[in-house]
């Protein structure tokens, strides 16, 4: 058995830019994987087959256990890639929330393309890993190898940032959900403008009151906007919702001022204060 950690993502940035031929959004998004993660173990079975496992954690409850669960994909994807026969078991142990904008399915199924590929000592590449994850799930081959990372098209396009986030992210969700294909249908049902602001934050090298999210617009929730208030009100140099949310972060420079804006904070329905995490930890 192989185990690793499968951490969430952030969106410092998240442009719409255009609807392609096949009807998805095409994105410029600048992500940031940071130190929540889920917990994913894999080993061969005799049995041919692919069996997910929910091991716990706090969001057990949330994950599928059918072909709809994003590591049964990347299984299939990369046992047709090496035409292995020997089916595999997955574990995982929940512990990002789901419908959040934290990438935690796209994540697990990284992951797990990342173990299988040392399960069956197969030596794929990173690129060839991303290109197994693309039908997956946008994030998901950012989150191969994670870190920071401008990503664009359909999230397969990745120019690497080697000055990450710095200081403290503190995650706020509220105690509802927002599906991905809401927050798309909204955006275009509001015709709103793409957005530039990765390239803004790219030309400039600075994340410091340059985050914008282009769903955040389309979304338009009064309960993220009062956590966004609340997160600067407390010390935040910064908020946003990240993804297609529901799920809002501050960032802060310094661990006491964010321990205690968590303490404030504690009566939603998820807090938790955390760290940038870079590509070679994502990695190790």
């Amino acid at each position: 058995m192989i185990s690793g950690k499968a951490y969430a993502k952030i969106n410092l940035t998240l442009d719409v830019t255009g609807i392609l031929e096949n009807g998805y959004h095409s994105i410029a998004s600048v992500m940031q994987t940071i130190s929540l993660y889920d917990e994913i173990s894999v080993e061969k079975n005799n049995f041919g087959d692919i069996w997910v496992y929910s091991d716990g954690g706090e969001f057990a409850d949330s994950m599928p256990l059918d072909e709809d669960n994003t590591c049964e994909k990347a299984a299939v994807e990369f046992l047709r890639y090496i035409k292995a026969t020997e089916g595999v078991d997955i574990h995982v142990k929940k512990n990002i929330p789901s419908q959040a904008g934290l990438g935690g399915g796209s994540s697990d199924a990284a992951t797990v393309l990342r173990l299988l590929n040392m399960l069956y000592n197969a030596d794929l590449s990173y690129e060839e890993l991303r290109g197994l994850g693309i039908g997956i799930g946008a994030d998901v081959p950012f989150l191969v190898t994670g870190g920071c990372a401008l990503c664009e098209g359909v999230g397969e396009v990745l120019t690497p940032i080697k000055t990450g986030l710095n200081g403290y992210v503190l995650l706020v969700k509220p105690d509802f959900g927002i599906s991905t294909p809401e927050a798309y249908r909204l955006f275009d049902e509001k015709k709103l403008p793409y957005g530039n602001s990765s390239e803004v934050v790219m030309n400039s090298g600075n994340f410091s009151r340059l985050l914008s999210n282009d769903l955040e617009k389309a979304v338009a929730n009064p309960d993220i906007e009062e956590i966004k208030r609340k997160l600067i009100s407390l010390g935040a140099s910064d908020s946003l919702m990240t993804g297609s949310g529901s799920c809002v972060y501050g960032l802060f420079e310094d661990k006491k001022t964010t321990d205690n804006a968590a303490k404030e904070l504690s009566d939603y329905a998820f807090v938790g204060v955390y760290e940038p995490v870079s590509s070679e930890e994502v990695t190790s």
